[in-house]
């Protein structure tokens, strides 16, 4: 498969004592979308701004589109899209010229009207910037990069502060850009964003990759592909992980926002024994759903922290 972005040990290192880049391998295929998912101050912002050529790296080699940014950096510009996650825009031009002054900045760019409509901004083309809602400027940002007709689209959380339809909407684009053989490298706070969206992902925490795979292939490497979580009362020891980690099939245990989750293989074989434990306890079940494992559950276990912890 053609490779669309490469890099090998990349480092970024901060006055020469703050390393927040610690050899980071990445391959990046045509045509796919890409998510880089990390905690805040995990490195993951860092990484993205050097493969955008906006930071040089300490060490390490980047290639992107076969090219690197020593020697390329006018035709890479050409051929790229950049939204980043705060893009401040002039409040007092209305969004067709905004639009109309990024594609002034190509040389090939995507019918301004084209980009408008694809972005469901076409009704508000007249508006000022400044009028627009914080969806409405989350979607001109990404208009700006598309205009630009590129090959490959950095997307730095492109749905925040957007409704559910305008997330759908937004996910469409991607999935349309893909089918005209482009590349996106997508960072998100969402998870549900990154198993819908993401051929590959990449986790990446303390500056280095600590697992990368489909979101599928991530999942299955969890010990228990389900989760039983459950609320009780009135039990003594219900907090202590070993009276639950004894129970069948159980391979891991942690509480998350007052829930204790146990990651089980046969739900069927827990559930009764759970129940048992609860009512020889002589406690009171205050709460109890199962479902499969997510990416979630993968990040949590990785990292010890929800995506969307600051």
């Amino acid at each position: 498969m053609e490779v669309a972005i490469q890099c090998r040990n990349l480092r970024k290192t901060y006055d020469q004592k703050v390393e927040a880049v610690r050899g980071v391998d990445l391959t990046i295929y045509a045509g796919e979308c890409f998510g880089l998912l990390g905690p805040n101050g995990a490195g993951k912002t860092t990484t993205i701004e050097i493969l955008e050529g906006l930071l040089t790296p300490t060490s390490g080699e980047v290639e992107v589109l076969g090219r690197n940014w020593q020697t390329h950096e006018r035709e890479l510009r050409e051929q790229l899209g950049i939204s980043l996650q705060e893009t401040r825009l002039s409040e007092r031009l209305s969004v067709r010229e905004t639009v109309e002054l990024f594609a002034s900045f190509y040389r090939y760019p995507n019918s301004v009207e084209s980009v408008l409509e694809e972005l469901s901004l076409g009704e508000k083309a007249d508006a000022w910037v400044g009028k627009l809602s914080g969806g409405q400027k989350q979607r001109l940002a990404v208009a700006t990069a598309l205009v630009a007709n590129p090959k490959v689209l950095f997307l730095d959380e492109p749905t925040t502060g957007l409704d559910p339809q305008s997330r759908r909407q937004l996910w469409d684009i991607i999935r349309q850009f893909q089918e005209r053989k482009g590349t996106v490298l997508l960072t998100t706070h969402y998870m549900d964003e990154a198993e819908r969206l993401c051929d590959r992902l990449a986790i990446i925490d303390h500056g280095q990759i600590i697992a990368e795979g489909t979101p599928a292939e991530l999942i299955a490497r969890l010990t228990g592909h389900h989760v039983v979580e459950f609320a009780i009362s009135g039990m003594t020891d219900g907090s202590d992980d070993q009276v639950w980690k004894r129970l069948p099939g159980v391979q891991g245990v942690r509480t998350d926002d007052g829930l204790l989750c146990l990651q089980v293989n046969e739900p069927h074989e827990t559930i009764p024994a759970l129940l048992a434990e609860v009512c020889k306890q002589g406690a009171r079940l205050e709460h109890l759903t199962t479902r499969q494992a997510s990416l979630e559950d993968v990040f949590v276990q990785l990292t010890g922290r929800h995506l969307r912890e600051e």
